[in-house]
């Protein structure tokens, strides 16, 4: 069973709240869950994140990974670092040469 650490919708419609929870990676969005570790509060100032740090290092420490959000997330928090930034891939320039 592949664990991962998201985000689940909470809050009324266009107010969304997050639930922050460890679920099995096959569980929809917002369905079945194995524990919640935090909560994701965006509309408010801020961006108030609530986490709890324990069973965050219990669920990594386990080998749940996180989605891209929840990772940065937890970046901002300190509980893991940040993944470095990715530039793109520049084409590489070629010559063609005319040849007669």
């Amino acid at each position: 069973m592949a664990v991962k650490l998201r985000l689940m919708r909470m809050g009324k419609t266009k107010q969304p709240t997050y639930r922050v929870v460890a679920a099995d990676s096959r569980s929809p969005r917002d369905g079945r869950f194995i524990e919640i570790v935090g909560s994701y509060a965006p509309r408010e100032e801020q961006n108030k994140v609530t986490l709890k740090p324990e069973l965050v290092t219990k669920w990594l420490s386990q080998g749940a990974q996180p989605t891209d959000r929840v990772r940065r997330l937890l970046a901002g928090a300190g509980l893991i670092e940040a993944a470095p930034v990715r530039k793109p891939k520049e084409a590489p320039v070629t010559t063609a040469a005319k040849s007669k």
